[in-house]
């Protein structure tokens, strides 16, 4: 067929008609280029794979208008900020040294405050991570003789070795702070009463971790910390409420200082960096905590007002415009997931169908061949160093091995198509990111193909 339509092609050029062989020549490149199965193909994505995922995507479609309109209100309300605060190209410029009086340092924390509805923000590039911005949040805020109060469970691993709960060096522990945390009860709903009895003369700080870190359990709506923070203030007005927002940012249309959050903390290489920011977190809230956060990252007198951007602020920027519809193709990865392993048999949270308050998709494997495979399947999808395989590490931080795929362009950003689990019982894998839905999509059928590959998963006929 293919040898006619040229020979077709030639004779129209022969007699002239160059308009009709262009036309030829446009038709015959579409056919071939735009075979997108083709392309899956090329990738490395078998055909039943590909049926399989373009039978579950089908079924989405109408799930996707509804990301899609989350998307362009919190597409809206970042643009909004940016113009109430009157960005122009002046704050793109860098500083250097100590950063006194930076222009665009400061109108970006402005921006943050706006749309987050605080009073006031700190985004800083040496805030190097989720997990040092909540430690500085936390160490700017409590003093020795206070308590720190988790109604939600044990936090994120790594936030451990920062509170005390295993010993380390410098923890809060070790300055005097105590640490008491309440358990969810099966389900995941908040032990009302044993929140209420761990409240007491010493709790200072409560901290809400709104996603689900290592354990499979449901991630928390806004709307259930807000529930959550009015039960607390109830029983004691001057608590401090701190909520750990990593992962969350613009998946609803309000974030947790809209129910009253007195600090949400996050990092700009997940969602809020909108995958250009190559590094930096924020803090977000009351002045008065903002600025007792400034004074631990820099030093007590100096707080907010030193801090070169580094020629950063371009980035963060441009980062923060883009990542609502960044997001919203990371929250389409993420159901998909879902729905493909939930039809595989697969434990899932959130299951297909349930409503999605951050970027985070679990899947229990139940073995640590499943776990690996998965973590395999997203590295051979990524755009850089697709050829490497990931293996289990002990990584600091963690109590125990981790494997992490993630072939990204800033390292560590979980924005950008990642997996990552512990090697341990359940055996549960945590996919997040992808800076486009269609990278997301190549992933997971990339991580199915390599289950298939190992034998961990069979498709029926």
């Amino acid at each position: 067929m293919r040898k006619i339509y040229r020979g077709c092609r030639l004779e129209a050029w022969k007699e002239g008609d160059f308009k009709s062989a262009s036309n030829m020549i446009i038709k015959e490149r579409r056919q071939y280029f735009m075979n997108t199965n083709e392309m899956y193909r090329q990738l490395g994505i078998s055909d039943p794979v590909l049926a399989f995922c373009n039978e579950i995507e089908d079924s989405l479609k109408e799930r996707f208008e509804t990301i899609d309109e989350t998307a362009e209100y919190n597409q809206m309300k970042v643009i909004k900020a940016m113009q109430d605060n009157r960005v122009s190209d002046i704050h793109f410029a860098a500083t250097t040294g100590y950063g006194y009086n930076d222009l665009g340092r400061d109108t970006l924390e402005e921006v943050y405050a706006s749309m987050f509805h605080t009073e006031a923000a700190l985004v800083r590039p040496n805030l190097i991570s989720g997990t040092h911005a909540l430690h500085i949040a936390l160490s700017g805020n409590l003093r020795p003789g206070d308590e720190l109060l988790s109604p939600v469970g044990k936090p994120y691993d790594t936030l451990e070795e920062v509170i005390g709960i295993r010993d380390s060096v410098g923890s809060l522990k070790e300055y005097g702070v105590s640490y008491r945390q309440v358990d969810l009860l099966p389900g995941g709903k908040f032990d009302y009463d044993g929140i209420a009895k761990a409240i007491n003369e010493k709790t200072k700080l409560v901290t809400i971790q709104r996603s689900k870190g290592y354990d499979p359990r449901p991630t928390l709506s806004v709307e259930q910390i807000g529930e959550l923070i009015a039960f607390i203030k109830s029983i004691k007005p001057e608590v401090i409420c701190m909520v750990d927002n990593c992962y969350g940012e613009f998946v609803e249309t309000i974030e947790p200082t809209d129910v009253g959050a007195d600090m949400i903390v996050g990092s700009l290489i997940k969602n809020p960096g909108g995958g250009l920011a190559p590094i930096g977190g924020y803090i977000a809230g009351r002045k008065d905590c903002i600025d007792r956060s400034s004074y631990r990252l820099s030093a007590p007198g100096l707080g907010k007002e030193v801090g070169a951007s580094l020629g950063l602020n371009t980035s963060f920027y441009q980062g923060l415009f883009l990542s609502p519809t960044v997001v919203a193709g990371a929250i389409k990865g993420a159901v998909f997931a879902a729905n493909v392993y939930e039809k595989l048999g697969f434990a899932v949270v959130p299951n297909g169908t349930e409503e999605r308050y951050d970027i985070i998709q679990a899947i229990t494997f139940g073995t640590p061949e499943g776990v690996i495979a998965f973590c395999q399947g997203i590295q051979a999808a990524a755009p850089v160093d697709s050829f490497v395989t990931p293996e289990p590490w002990d990584m600091p931080g963690y109590d125990a091995p981790v494997i992490m795929a993630a072939g990204a362009f800033v390292q560590g950003s979980s924005i950008e198509l990642s997996a990552d689990g512990p090697i341990k019982p359940p055996y549960a894998v945590y996919f997040q990111g992808g800076l486009t839905w269609y990278h997301a999509k190549l992933g997971i059928m990339m991580s199915l193909q390599k289950l298939i590959e190992n034998g961990v998963v069979t498709l029926k006929k």
